[in-house]
């Protein structure tokens, strides 16, 4: 009897709503909080499609903060993904396109594969075949 009542404890529990941390539940609403790409991955894309991007413009075409657009940039830099050139009182990107992605799901990719699949200019490219 003590068994089948931890059991339908652990039952209410399960379904109850997540309050405390919404985000890492999934939810029946349209209001998902999850993206397909990381916010690297986001930053990574503004700096090939303008290697003179400010962080102030990162910051809201990714939807984050000032800080953490220059907190990736750092990373990007870090890891070798990404190389900087001060010009003036500008910063100038360059993305290597050679350097391998990170996860071992993807060992043999280079980071470069994803940038070309995710260009824009290949949106219209494949639009009019």
């Amino acid at each position: 009897m003590l068994l089948k009542s931890r059991l339908h404890w652990h039952d209410t529990l399960y379904v109850t709503k997540n309050t405390r941390y919404p985000s890492r539940m999934s939810s029946s609403n349209g209001n998902k909080t999850w993206r397909f790409l990381s916010n690297h991955t986001q930053v990574l894309l503004c700096l090939q499609r303008d290697p003179d991007v400010r962080y102030r413009d990162i910051a809201e075409m990714v939807g984050i903060t000032e800080r953490a657009a220059q907190r990736i940039v750092a990373d990007l830099i870090e890891s070798g993904y990404v190389e900087s050139e001060r010009i003036g009182r500008r910063n100038r990107y360059r993305v290597n396109p050679d350097i391998a992605m990170r996860h071992p799901a993807q060992r043999g990719h280079e980071i470069g594969e994803l940038l070309r699949l995710l260009r824009r200019d290949a949106d219209s490219s494949s639009s009019s075949d």
